[in-house]
């Protein structure tokens, strides 16, 4: 028994040793501290600190001593900056969404940090990686990312309107709408870049953006002769007023694809008309292709239908 209190107290002393060892009193705090888990004394040593292991490409142990400025030093200057690492931490370590995250939290908190315009440089760096990737791992969750390169590109538009790269993450959520076949909303994000921000370099494209998709919306109505006119009139328009532009030759062919199509429709609308025995209808949409279309196939099979019907 004797023996067993003794090892019991032998026991105590050593674990009541090794936790001082870790623990240490500090009368400015009035408690106890861990060394491992605190900060060095001023923000600047310990940021100097965080920074030597991100230079050493060390980046997880970066992270945490970039935490620990954040955590016990938040309004400090170099709080910002430890941010601002955070999130390239982040990007190193190939965490793109929680670096997002990270420059998303210095633009909100620091608003006078000077690395806003660098963080929101990096955010759309972010969209752009998003957008070349068909799958990516956020938060640790494999998912396709198209959403999430949407919202980065949301954000750095909300973050300065009418920032460097407000325009052209505007164009590229049209871009990532229009790869998903969600055609309308893709129209109404170009529009976007044409109406906020006519002086950008980025309109040019944009309207021919807008025509294609107003193209692909007249696709699924075959018989919606508006919407193919709706169409072939935005690439006329952009024609005009870009002759030169290099976009304007591939605009060309889509309104000879898209004066096919209407051709072709207001064909059948006759010979639908011819079947129901309704010639006179018939005869006005003949007369309509021959006369608007008159070198195309559709032009050359109405008039011939229409000199039929005009013997009868």
């Amino acid at each position: 028994m004797k023996r067993v209190i003794l090892c019991l107290i032998l026991l105590q002393f050593l674990w009541v040793g090794a936790a001082s060892s870790f623990w240490i009193w500090t009368p400015e705090s009035g408690r106890w501290t861990n060394p491992k888990y605190a900060a060095k004394d001023t923000p600047e040593e310990q940021l100097s600190f965080a920074s030597s292991f991100f230079e050493a490409e060390d980046y997880k142990k970066a992270l945490a001593e970039f935490k620990k400025l954040i955590k016990r030093y938040p309004k400090s200057k170099e709080a910002a900056e430890a941010q601002y690492y955070t999130g390239l931490t982040f990007e190193n370590l190939d965490k793109l969404y929680e670096a997002h995250l990270a420059y998303q939290k210095l633009i909100e908190k620091y608003p006078f940090s000077e690395k806003i315009d660098e963080a929101i440089e990096q955010q759309y760096k972010i969209g752009e990686r998003f957008m070349t990737d068909e799958r990516k791992k956020i938060l640790g969750i494999e998912i396709p990312v198209d959403r999430y390169a949407i919202e980065v590109f949301d954000d750095v538009i909300e973050n300065a309107p009418y920032g460097e790269y407000a325009s052209v993450a505007q164009y590229k959520i049209g871009l990532i709408l229009k790869s998903l076949a969600r055609f309308s909303e893709a129209k109404e994000e170009f529009e976007k870049v044409v109406l906020e921000y006519p002086q950008s370099e980025w309109v040019e494209a944009a309207k021919f953006q807008i025509a294609l998709c107003t193209e692909k919306v007249s696709l699924t109505s075959a018989y919606d002769q508006q919407i193919t006119q709706e169409a072939k009139g935005r690439f006329t328009e952009f024609v005009k007023a870009h002759p030169d532009a290099e976009l304007t030759k591939e605009a060309h062919a889509q309104i000879e694809v898209l004066e096919n199509r209407e051709a072709r429709s207001n064909f059948e609308i006759g010979e639908f008309y011819e079947k129901q025995k309704k010639i006179d209808s018939a005869k006005l949409y003949y007369e309509y292709v021959f006369t608007n279309f008159p070198m195309s196939q559709w032009g050359i099979k109405a008039f011939e239908r229409h000199q039929v019907l005009e013997m009868q």
